[in-house]
């Protein structure tokens, strides 16, 4: 089979969204809505992929590489949008028209509409449903040979006959054409209706007037072909996703604990034997190793995890955490820190732009920001790097094997030389060397008959 041309539908403007941002690039499970046809077109082995959007090129900056767009300078329809596209059309190649805002259609889905259209050498193939209530929509009347005489509509009273309402296989709105009988076709739609639009639907009767014929396909999930019209819809159709989404992990060797209280958006990874607690998010592009325990209560964003990580309570986004890392409860872990094997990031605890070693502890309590900590070391309660002199970052070197105490501070620029010691409530200024203790407080001071001093003030 020729390798398809795909022409997704995205010129309109989806006012029923009430929002300042295009229907169709709303995310749905961590994609645009726009993203999922394109995603299913290239899996499916498109040839190419075109978009085809308004004159404000709001969409142009969404666009994966390679994906063409096609202006559609004039809201005039369906069979408008598909024209605005016809310079990108193979006329030898068949073409398939899918809608920027029916993200549900599978790669899997788009293979069997192009398998029926080449079985039956047809000129359009269109994608049917079976529905048990078709109210609102058109329906498809076959000829005896099984193909397709012609979809009546039934948004008005009188559209339809009893018979033909009774009718309940229905139109898709999902084509397969042949390229160049498509285009031919394009320029003989007329917009003599209502609205003075061209419809894409029109093209068929013309091809049947050919002798040419019109195939159907019947999808046998209506779920695949659920469009979106309005938010209560985004959030019906997200429902499925992320019931699908599940299922794929599910299925591929993940615990789920509780899949109604946990979010996974659709380019995650999760490794087998890893299990994910309620009430969690896996967000953006993150990546899962084997044997993880992720939440409960934990966001990851755009994250890295390897195996065995264990991840409760805590929000990370950006960051890369080795082999046998221990995180949280209640730790917050900002972009660009790198957690090495062993380490462990305790309770309350914040890691920002930092490279914290192998096997390295840092309890809790604490800010490690803009440092380097080498292997080994254990940081104190309260350990605090400050970062910030008010004009710039600076960063903070600790080596291996540190021995930190509690309530700490290092002022940076500063460096803890290896096997270095630092005591309780000191302000390091100063580089430590190595193996050296950092003392920097002022000695204790006991005033003598202090009590009897302010109990006598008081009186006076």
């Amino acid at each position: 089979m020729t390798a398809p041309v795909v022409v997704i539908l995205a010129a309109g403007q989806g006012t029923r969204m009430r929002s300042a941002t295009p229907k169709v690039l709303h995310p749905l499970c961590g994609r645009p809505l726009l993203g999922w046809p394109i995603a299913a077109a290239r899996a499916a082995g498109a040839a190419k992929v075109v978009v085809v959007g308004g004159p404000d090129g709001a969409l142009a900056p969404h666009l994966p590489e390679g994906v063409v767009l096609a202006v559609q300078p004039v809201a005039d329809g369906t069979a408008g949008a598909v024209r605005a596209a016809a310079a990108e059309i193979d006329r030898d190649a068949p073409v398939v028209v899918l809608s920027g805002d029916v993200p549900l259609f599978t790669a899997a889905a788009l293979q069997g509409l192009l398998a029926t259209h080449a079985e039956r050498g047809a000129a359009a193939t269109m994608l049917t449903m079976i529905l048990d209530d078709a109210t609102g929509y058109g329906r498809v009347v076959r000829d005896a040979d099984g193909s397709v005489a012609r979809v009546v509509e039934t948004k008005k009273p009188g559209d339809a006959t009893p018979e033909e309402l009774e009718l309940r296989e229905v139109n898709a709105g999902i084509y397969a054409f042949a390229g160049g009988e498509l285009i031919d076709a394009l320029a003989r739609v007329r917009n003599d209706n209502a609205q003075g639009e061209y419809y894409l639907p029109d093209v068929l009767p013309l091809l049947r007037e050919q002798g040419r014929p019109v195939a159907a396909h019947v999808l046998e999930d209506p779920a695949l072909a659920l469009g979106i019209n309005d938010r209560g819809d985004l959030a019906a159709v997200r429902t499925i996703a992320q019931q699908r989404i599940h299922a794929r992990h599910l299925a591929a060797g993940v615990t789920i604990v509780d899949p109604g209280s946990t979010v996974i958006d659709v380019e995650v990874e999760i490794a087998p034997d890893t299990t994910i607690a309620p009430f969690s998010s896996l967000l953006g592009a993150t990546r899962i190793g084997a044997g993880c325990e992720v939440g409960p209560l934990t966001t990851l964003i755009d994250m890295t995890l390897a195996d065995d990580v264990r991840i409760p309570h805590s929000y990370a986004t950006s960051c890369e955490i080795r082999d046998g890392v221990s995180v949280g409860p209640f730790a917050y872990l900002r972009p660009g820190t790198l957690l090495r094997e062993g380490s462990k990031v305790g309770t309350f605890v914040e890691v920002k732009n930092s490279d914290v070693g192998a096997g390295t502890k840092i309890p809790h309590l604490s800010y490690i920001g803009d440092a380097d900590v080498g292997e080994g070391s254990n940081l104190g309660a309260s350990t605090i790097t400050a970062n910030y002199d008010g004009r710039s970052k600076h960063r903070t070197t600790i080596g291996d094997n540190v021995h930190g105490a509690i309530h700490t501070s290092l002022v940076a620029p500063v460096s803890v030389g290896d096997d270095a010691w630092l005591a309780a409530g000191s302000v390091i200024t100063k580089d430590v060397p190595p193996g050296a203790l950092g003392v920097a407080r002022e000695r204790q001071t006991n005033i003598e008959g202090y009590d009897e001093r302010t109990k006598d003030r008081a009186g006076s």
